[in-house]
């Protein structure tokens, strides 16, 4: 018995033969009952000649869903500006505003200028006035399709509003309460106007918005609004309080994933310039320049060892745990590195800056006296082991764990303050600091202990 999995799969397959075979029928046919993210998966693996002939012979309707779920990049702009004016116009009338303004906004000032001309002028007006929010801000998130009703309306108006505004707005989750100029007032609940008694005021069945924000407000900003505060929309609004759109949490989930795949990326010294799917060359340019940052950390790191050159001659056994201790203390401050930039992306209190480091230093302390005794014991059992060398190894890697979860605390924390991301300077200092240290306390306390 084959899987759902294994059904989309074949009727994928039978997609990409209509497709390239020309015939339109068939895949009218084939696509009907078909989820528009598994037809995007399709699309993705045509060429472009047969993506465009593919988005050609779809309903609007489906077509325009199946490019909203394409992932986002130049791909799916690029398959836009080969279709029709007209025939991509259609498909961004069928689309959310805030999806339509995204996708048009990844296009060439000449194409959005050939395409917007083929859309109503209302509508390419309200595409033009999304179009001048920054992509990464709550202006460029929301969309402008929302329900509200007036505050002087009464339950039975309001209903009667709502009811109107519905028909035209997708999936919304929340009715705003505005005033005559159209500031907002608060939110009212479906229920609550639908229980209501017919006469009673709007004004007095709505609650004060629980959180709203400015159009320029970052949107990792809105997405810790939207989990702290668990709400399904939040309100754009001016600085005069103006209702300019809302921000639904289906965005904010995507922005989410987005900004934690940036993070992932930068912490392993990856740009999220970087495309996921992008070719090699494309990845040799943005990792190679971090690459070279983390050669030159390690050469200050390499030079230890040099000047300590007597001191390894005369107990070569310390080589063996070189590596050990600076690696130990490199897994020390790597976790206390992802535990505190994820804090810092949600901490709303500053004070709380100082509580993470007490935290991550007491935990590489502890840490690291448990692993400096088990550490010390082989040392001082291997052959040719010296008590006096399991002292040098305890307190070696017992002080560079110590100093491992110090760094990996404080660093992300200081260039946090300093305005500096985190999450893509952090480690290339925190990982040259852990070797340095421990290369030094091993050696120095070498120096001092067994010679």
């Amino acid at each position: 018995m084959s899987s759902a999995g294994q059904d989309i799969t074949d009727v994928q397959e039978r997609i990409e033969m209509l497709v390239r075979s020309g015939d339109t029928t068939g895949l009218s046919e084939a696509v009907r009952d078909l989820h528009p993210s598994d037809v995007a998966d399709v699309v993705e693996a045509l060429d472009e000649e047969q993506r465009v002939a593919l988005l050609s012979a779809l309903p609007p309707d489906l077509a325009s869903e199946t490019l909203t779920e394409m992932e986002e990049g130049d791909e799916r702009a690029d398959l836009l500006s080969s279709l029709a004016p007209h025939k991509g116009a259609e498909l961004l009338h069928e689309m959310a505003d805030d999806d339509a303004a995204d996708l048009i906004g990844a296009l060439y000032p000449d194409e959005q200028k050939r395409i917007l001309a083929a859309l109503p002028v209302e509508e390419a007006g309200d595409l033009r006035g999304l179009l001048i929010y920054d992509e990464e801000t709550a202006g460029g998130l929301m969309t402008t399709e929302l329900v509200s009703v007036q505050a002087s309306l009464t339950a039975h108006e309001a209903l009667e509003a709502v009811r109107i505004q519905g028909r035209e707005v997708e999936d919304f989750y929340t009715v705003f309460v505005v005033d005559e100029s159209n500031r907002l007032v608060g939110t009212v609940r479906l229920d609550d106007l639908v229980t209501a008694d017919p006469d009673d005021l709007v004004s007095n069945l709505a609650e004060a918005p629980v959180a709203s924000v400015l159009p320029d407000v970052d949107q990792e900003e809105v997405g810790k609004l939207i989990s702290r505060y668990n709400l399904a929309a939040i309100p754009v609004v001016n600085e005069f309080g103006v209702l300019l759109g809302r921000i639904t949490f289906d965005d904010v989930i995507d922005v989410i994933e987005a900004e934690q795949t940036e993070d992932i990326l930068r912490m392993a010294g990856v740009s999220d310039e970087e495309e996921l799917r992008a070719g090699w060359p494309e990845a040799v340019r943005q990792r190679l320049p971090w690459l070279l940052v983390n050669l030159v950390t390690a050469f200050l790191a390499g030079l230890v060892p040099y000047f300590f050159g007597e001191t390894i001659q005369n107990a070569v056994i310390l080589a063996s745990f070189m590596p050990v201790i600076a690696g130990m203390g490199g897994n020390t401050a790597t976790q206390a590195l992802a535990v505190t930039i994820r804090r810092l992306a949600l901490a709303d209190r500053p004070g709380e800056y100082l509580t993470m480091v007490r935290k991550e230093v007491l935990v590489g302390v502890v840490n690291g006296l448990a692993i400096g005794l088990a550490t010390a014991l082989v040392a001082a059992v291997v052959p040719g082991g010296d008590p006096r060398l399991g002292l040098v190894v305890l307190l070696s890697m017992w002080g560079n764990m110590g100093v491992a979860g110090l760094a990996g605390s404080v660093i992300p924390t200081m260039l946090d303050r300093l305005g500096v991301d985190p999450a893509i300077a952090s480690s290339v200092f925190v990982t040259t600091l852990t070797d340095l240290c421990g290369f030094l306390l091993l050696l120095g306390l070498a120096s001092a202990v067994l010679l």
